[in-house]
């Protein structure tokens, strides 16, 4: 009796490796945009899952983020090997290596700086009113 094998369809390779694929294989100056990559595994691939879109996607957004991928005027690129390092958002850390720059010294308090009017810098301080004797106002 002979027994019907099954077979499985061929495993797919990892989305990441699969996208780079399709960026070498188009080979376009200006990178390929989400509707030509996905064509090429489409074509290369046909059995795809069903939520295809949606992790294409999801692996191009985490490669963009990563710095693996750089994303120009809605178009995907490999990043040439001159091109910066990905910098996080914010504000980037100090160089725990450079030196630290000297420190200015504080000028001596004393009397308030006074401008070429003559008058000193800010708002004039407020002067508190004494009371006046035998309770009378003056």
């Amino acid at each position: 009796m002979a027994t019907e094998e099954v077979s499985k369809p061929p495993a797919l390779p990892p989305y990441p490796q699969m996208i780079m694929e399709a960026l070498d294989s188009l080979k376009q100056k200006e990178g390929a945009n989400k509707s030509s990559i996905s064509k090429y595994i489409e074509s290369k691939y046909g059995d795809l899952p069903a939520g295809h879109a949606n992790l294409l996607s999801a692996h191009l957004t985490a490669m963009k983020d990563s710095g693996e991928l750089l994303f120009i005027k809605n178009n995907y690129l490999r990043p040439g090997p001159d091109a910066p390092p990905k910098r996080g958002r914010g504000r980037p850390r100090k160089d725990p290596n450079s030196l630290p720059e000297p420190k200015k010294p504080k000028p001596a308090a004393g009397p308030p700086a006074v401008s070429k009017t003559g008058r000193p810098r800010g708002r004039p301080r407020k002067v508190q009113q004494q009371p006046a004797p035998n309770g009378l106002e003056g």
